[in-house]
């Protein structure tokens, strides 16, 4: 006799849990720190929104079009499989890209590790440098002057104990006063390299084997010049060269990586369909929550207490790879136990077209579907970016893990009143204090005056982020027909996450590369305060249409039926019908 197959239910989320948790660790050491290690590749603004736009796209396209493909042919474990172990080579194919100027990789870590002292941070501070040699240079000129492997012989003890209130120039004289002697053997030997390359200059012939002629920017300009070319085209030249390498090993990277995510999610769904256990579904983002948190932080410390160069050619920022590589081969051991339900039955009807027709059919829903546009394009204009505005004010990296962390954990506690604040504010009254408050945000990290001043206001993610996508999603769900909440649901995130914040990348950096930084979060704080206004003013004329949706009557407890169960059924679907009257009439 056959025995039938038992499914362990409980087994099936512990190992969903513990893959949801890796994954997105494995996801928050690289992914937010990605267009900072652009910019310490030489890349600027605008190149970095293009190569970010082009990745959103990449996914928005390819996504769903692989989940389907794998569903299809039912080889949803070989994709998930290949995926992670593709994915982690294409993430380490970015470290084998050289920079264009060796000293971009230095500049920032060199400027932040006097940061927290009260130390001037932009390259125009300039400072008298009187004791070694009466010269006055900028910041910029001292950390290009003295490279981190001779700064770290440095005795910087009296900087490690200097007061709050001190000057760049008060902190380099202590420094310089502990290591005189080594500061000026350091500049003498630069003076003499740029007289040996003034002199070379009349001598071409002459070889010349310093470190700076490794990196790709000076072996170009050497060239360039033999062929009489100006030094800013190839700057430009060399910028371009490097932007195509990285634009193919990003594109390359997400379109190894993209499928992976929408085929763990329709794989777990329709197995807890099966095992009617869809109810934890729900709350499977909590642990992704969790594990980006706990890694963003502790890869963002790891990395704060690192020298800037691991060794004379690696950044410490590719720690930030490693760490991705290792979470993401645990992650591939998980999935060869991820709960996968493999379904017989072919769809004869496209969700995606349905959930397009169900939401341009309904102007409220359409009103959504245009603000999770705009919101999307705003949040990855500010996520880009956010970053670099820090290191402009000196934090580190810890801060900027600790940042992620603060806001991912006020989601995660918000969440538990979330039906209490849908029921008191409404959904319309949702989404506009979501966007208020991400206008908040945007207009506060504009005026970001410290290294730490960022952390408090990313509590208010909890609203901006979360609280805004809830009441989206209770959207989604009036809108849909019986079986069609989730595929309601991908097209607001695709709207989001895909084309929305694909065009906020590229029109992000194209204003960031054109004015400043401040300029683009004050931009993006004006178009959120317009648009939620116009939403609240629209959304009120809009009549709601809401569905009723009887599956979700079906799932009522039958332990309450009585033996005359035809009448009741009889009671709360006429019920059912005369509320679905009155809210169309209304």
């Amino acid at each position: 006799m056959r025995r039938n197959k038992q499914w362990d239910v409980n087994k099936a989320m512990l190992l969903s849990r513990l893959f949801q948790f890796l994954h997105c660790a494995g996801k928050a050491c690289v992914i937010p720190f990605l267009t900072l290690y652009l910019r310490y590749l030489g890349l600027t603004a605008s190149l970095t929104g293009i190569i970010m736009g082009t990745k959103h796209f990449i996914n928005l396209a390819w996504a769903p079009l692989s989940g389907y493909f794998a569903k299809h042919y039912n080889k949803r474990r070989v994709v998930i499989l290949s995926s992670l172990l593709c994915s982690i080579g294409a993430g380490l194919l970015l470290l084998l890209i050289p920079p264009a100027d060796k000293a971009t990789m230095t500049r920032y870590c060199n400027i932040s590790a006097f940061a927290g002292f009260g130390l001037p941070k932009t390259a125009e501070d300039t400072i008298n440098y009187s004791q070694l040699g009466n010269t006055t240079m900028t910041v910029h000129a001292f950390t290009t002057l003295i490279s981190p492997t001779a700064l770290s012989k440095i005795n910087t003890k009296h900087i490690a104990t200097a007061g709050a209130g001190q000057t760049l120039n008060d902190a380099i004289l202590a420094t310089a006063a502990a290591s005189k002697h080594e500061v000026k053997r350091i500049a003498h030997r630069q003076s003499h390299r740029e007289n040996h390359k003034n002199e070379e200059g009349a001598n071409p012939d002459i070889p010349d084997n310093s470190d700076s002629k490794r990196s790709v920017r000076s072996r170009s300009l050497k060239t360039g010049s033999a062929h009489g070319q100006k030094p800013t085209d190839v700057v430009l030249e060399v910028q371009h060269q490097l932007f195509f390498l990285v634009l193919m090993a990003v594109a390359l990277w997400e379109v190894l990586s993209a499928p992976l995510e929408w085929t763990v999610d329709d794989g777990l769904y329709e197995y807890l369909d099966f095992v009617d256990a869809t109810d934890g579904y729900s709350r499977q983002w909590i642990w992704g929550y969790l594990g980006a948190a706990c890694s963003a932080c502790g890869v963002g410390l790891l990395v704060s207490n690192l020298d800037c160069l691991l060794n004379v050619h690696i950044h410490r920022s590719a720690v930030h790879f490693y760490c991705y590589a290792i979470l993401i081969t645990l992650t591939l051991l998980t999935g060869t136990f991820l709960p996968i339900h493999v379904n017989r039955k072919q769809e004869q009807t496209n969700k995606v077209l349905k959930a397009l027709h169900l939401i341009s059919n309904d102007g409220r829903a359409t009103l959504c579907a245009l603000t999770a546009f705009i919101v999307g394009a705003v949040g990855s204009a500010i996520e880009n970016y956010l970053f670099w505005q820090m290191q402009d004010k000196g934090s580190s990296e810890f801060y900027m893990g600790a940042s992620i962390a603060i806001k991912l954990f006020a989601e995660i506690l918000l969440s538990f009143f979330s039906s209490k604040i849908l029921k008191t504010l409404g959904q319309s009254g949702t989404v506009a204090l979501g966007m208020l408050c991400m206008a908040v945000q945007c207009l506060y990290y504009s005026f970001l005056w410290s290294p730490w001043s960022v952390l408090p206001i990313q509590s208010l993610n909890a609203f901006s982020n979360g609280a805004l996508w809830w009441a989206l999603n209770a959207q989604c769900e009036d809108v849909s027909t019986p079986g069609m909440e989730r595929s309601v649901q991908r097209v607001f995130q695709a709207l989001s996450l895909g084309l929305g914040a694909g065009i906020g990348s590229l029109a992000g950096g194209f204003i960031a590369s054109r004015f400043s930084l401040e300029v683009l979060y004050r931009a993006a704080a004006v178009v959120l305060v317009i648009w939620s206004v116009a939403f609240l003013i629209v959304q009120s004329r809009i009549p709601r249409q809401k569905r009723v949706n009887y599956s979700r009557l079906l799932a009522v407890d039958n332990s309450d039926l009585s033996d005359t169960e035809t009448d009741q059924e009889r009671d709360w679907l006429v019920k059912a019908m005369k509320d679905e009257k009155e809210n169309n009439s209304w």
